[in-house]
């Protein structure tokens, strides 16, 4: 009887085993490429919660003056201001063609655009760790009138929009230096777009630009990060030279 026991309790543990092995493997494989993401070693350089200021203490004086804009500006919205917010949504570098002029256009520059594309999974932990540190609700949760579009999935300090189109901004201003405050202007935008539309208050907007600007310095001192952007500044002076 105890024989069969054994051999009843190693079947299933082998059953149980056949179930979990292909589980664990698909989760290995999920694994690789989370480390192998981390190619201008931002995570091990740049602690994104020390870098920012707590937001406004809820019930401030800060705070109030905070939400009182957030409220000013998305009551003061006109139908062009809300039109451009919600193009901003949209986290492409084409949205900085007014800046660079209209031979930034998508499909012609691919190895930029690969880029810019493979820097977000990048930066993407430095944002969401200040963001799950504080877990700022966001001005439409506060004040339902502040409700716009679709609700979002994260908290709201810092401001990812604004983190990620600065970020945008400052390495396009070291591809066209010539540009750069065109370019930092509509890098700015992105930020405060999101006030507009009532995603954001305007503390969260300054935030993301600070945090913009630590990891665009640490992103500078990747030798990696200057490779590739060797790589996007010869495929677009290229196209600058062959259009004159």
């Amino acid at each position: 009887m105890q024989t069969m026991n054994s051999r009843f309790s190693s079947s299933i543990l082998q059953n149980r085993l056949s179930t979990a092995l292909p589980v664990l493997l698909f989760l290995f494989v999920l694994a690789g490429p989370l480390v192998a993401s981390d190619r201008y070693g931002l995570t091990n350089r740049l602690d994104s919660v020390a870098l920012l200021a707590p937001p406004p203490l809820e019930g401030s004086a800060e705070y109030k003056a905070d939400i009182a804009s957030a409220r000013a500006v998305f009551n003061e919205r006109t139908p062009g201001d809300e039109a451009r917010a919600i193009t901003l949504q949209k986290l492409i570098i084409f949205n900085f063609t007014p800046a660079i002029g209209d031979f930034l256009q998508p499909g012609k520059f691919p190895k930029t655009e690969a880029f810019f594309d493979n820097m977000k999974p990048e930066i993407k932990p430095a944002i969401d760790a200040p963001k799950d540190h504080w877990k700022r609700i966001r001005p439409y949760d506060v004040d339902k009138k502040l409700w716009l579009g679709e609700p979002e999935s994260s908290f709201s300090y810092p401001s990812g929009h604004a983190t990620v189109g600065m970020i945008q901004a400052l390495v396009l201003a070291e591809l066209f230096p010539d540009k750069r405050e065109a370019i930092l202007a509509i890098g700015r935008d992105f930020g405060w777009a999101r006030v507009v539309i009532g995603k954001h208050f305007p503390t969260d907007v300054y935030a993301g630009r600070v945090l913009a600007q630590g990891i665009v310095r640490e992103l500078m001192a990747s030798p990696e990060f200057q490779k590739d952007l060797a790589v996007a500044k010869a495929e677009l002076q290229a196209a600058l030279n062959n259009s004159k």
